[in-house]
């Protein structure tokens, strides 16, 4: 099946004043966030891209626009279930603030238990999530064949929970995983399993571009024995 670009957004002015954002309007790309979404294009130049799917939120869209500016004619779309996590009264709240509250303590050792008040829950976060990543593979690889490459920009969050269900985590274990601003976290889905290619990757982006099966197993669903020889 197709491979999963997962970009976090750039930097957010919700970031820098330690905030959770939720679904909060008017979340913008910081400065260094717009420098982080300008040098985007130049990391992707060698990775062909089938479409790029965006969270709805302006941070995302801010993130994908030089891309997008980059590559005209590349399909663009909004998917809602990509969205951040549905944080409800928390939103716009300081985290310093947050980290008080007897649900951050769930939220951090048990999220899996976690629903925010006025929100959703982290379970019903990560089934959408996924929900729309196994949709959009379908329709990608059906487009564009299974040696396609699609990114979709979405929030910490989500990505971490993808990355848990990529390599069949339970989410409790979600926390563990790490994601900067406008990092890329590459994902191969195939009939079997899913292979976590990239995790956070801030650099050079060259080597996920398709290159066949090249004997390394990952079409068939099997795993590399010895790690495999990586990128040429």
């Amino acid at each position: 099946m197709a491979t999963l670009l997962l970009v976090r957004h750039g930097r957010s002015t919700a970031n820098t004043a330690g905030l959770l954002a939720g679904w909060t309007p008017g979340v913008a790309l910081d400065e260094r966030g717009a420098a982080q979404a300008a040098a985007l294009p130049g990391r992707l130049a060698d990775v062909p891209l089938a479409a790029v799917v965006t969270s709805p939120l302006q941070r995302c869209q801010e993130t994908v626009r030089p891309l997008l500016d980059a590559r005209p004619g590349l399909p663009s779309h909004s998917d809602e279930r990509i969205g951040e996590c549905h944080y409800g009264e928390w939103s716009g709240r300081k985290l310093a603030e947050l980290a008080d509250e007897p649900l951050m303590t769930v939220v951090q050792q048990h999220p899996s238990a976690a629903a925010f008040p006025g929100g959703e829950s982290m379970r019903a976060m990560q089934s959408r999530a996924v929900e729309a990543v196994r949709d959009w593979n379908a329709r990608i690889e059906e487009e564009h064949g299974e040696e396609a490459v699609f990114l979709m920009c979405s929030h910490g969050d989500i990505i971490k929970a993808l990355v848990a269900d990529a390599l069949g985590m339970h989410l409790d274990l979600f926390q563990r995983i790490h994601v900067d601003p406008c990092s890329v976290t590459a994902v191969r889905y195939t009939r079997l399993r899913p292979f976590l290619l990239r995790l956070g990757e801030t650099g050079d982006l060259g080597g996920l571009a398709p290159r066949g099966n090249s004997g390394n197993g990952q079409g068939s669903g099997d795993g590399v024995v010895g790690g495999g020889a990586g990128a040429p």
